[in-house]
């Protein structure tokens, strides 16, 4: 059996709940290596290649470090045209261009669902890393991106979305979290995740369990993008947005002015999400302007508590 203990230079492994792997290569720096790829979101392939990319490079940002190396992990139907198959390989290649990172190689099988994404390697400062157990009571929930990209993709298969509102989820899934992880790096930030899967209040709830801390988060403070409730409305979520309020809704109390439509977009599976940056309170107004210096999106969605799970308020006390 796997033990932990056995392997000292590991700093993050299978028993944490954190975005990456870490292994110390020396007294300053470690290795982050990660991996992620999924199933088509939107239905051009070379944004669903910059997208994939761009979440499998997520994971190194969120635990503080700089990626440096990638390989393709791609499962294609032997029936794709081949001029498909290079766009996918193309928007990744271009957006690990822009990140500063190198393709190095990689590895394809056939499916029948085309799937896409990265195998990636980042350094990390020891001292800089970043954890899902990273929160201290006091401090500030910061979130880099937008909410609203599940359903909204969700709703593009559905033919729903109009040009403008595909190109504005698209728009925020490519974008990187680069900066986002810069900027935490130049704060001395200790807790991160980025926001995927298991939604905002999935992923909060990993870091709660982790800190040992409880959250707030006020909805009126949260950003979405600008479709998102018109579809939530029409209850247009992801199955993976109902698995996950299945899931972590026992460990969230809503106040009665959350109705279930506004609960449901906060258990919203994400695709490539911002991260979610806990700020010493001290801190937040000099990490805001710096933020609005380097053309980061910031918004102030909650604080950190002492005590256990998570509320969500109707607005900011």
């Amino acid at each position: 059996m796997f033990d932990s203990k056995d392997y000292p230079d590991l700093l993050v492994g299978i028993g944490d709940p954190d975005d990456a792997a870490v292994w110390r290569l020396d007294d300053r720096r470690a290795l982050v290596v990660t991996t992620d790829f999924f199933t088509p979101v939107v239905d051009t392939p070379y944004e669903y290649g910059a997208i994939a990319a761009t979440n499998s490079l997520s994971d190194i940002y969120a635990m503080g470090g700089k990626p440096f190396l990638a390989l393709n992990v791609a499962a294609l139907p032997p029936d794709l045209a081949p001029e498909i198959s290079a766009e996918i390989l193309r928007g990744g290649a271009e957006k690990c261009r822009e990140a500063g990172v190198v393709v190095a190689g990689g590895h394809t099988v056939q499916d029948k669902e085309p799937k896409f994404g990265l195998v990636v390697l980042g350094f990390v400062d020891v001292d800089k890393m970043m954890t899902k157990g990273g929160l201290r009571p006091g401090d500030v929930l910061v979130l880099t991106k937008p909410l609203g990209f599940g359903i909204t993709t969700t709703a593009i298969k559905r033919e729903l979305t109009s040009v403008e509102e595909t190109n504005e989820v698209i728009s925020w899934m490519s974008r990187l979290n680069a900066k986002a992880g810069a900027l935490a790096n130049e704060f001395g930030l200790r807790g991160a995740t980025d926001i995927t899967g298991f939604s905002l209040l999935g992923h909060a709830h990993e870091m709660a369990a982790a800190s040992g801390v409880g959250l707030r988060f006020w909805f009126d403070k949260m950003p979405f993008i600008s479709c998102a409730m018109k579809f939530a409305e029409q209850w247009i979520f992801p199955g993976g947005s109902s698995d996950n309020m299945l899931h972590f809704g026992q460990f969230v109390r809503f106040a009665a002015g959350v109705d279930e439509t506004r609960q449901m977009l906060l258990f919203d599976a994400q695709t490539s999400g911002g991260l979610l940056l806990s700020v010493p309170q001290e801190k937040l107004s000099a990490f805001l302007i710096r933020a609005a210096e380097m053309d980061q999106p910031a918004w102030v969605v909650g604080d950190v508590v002492t005590g256990d799970g998570i509320d969500v308020l109707d607005e900011k006390p």
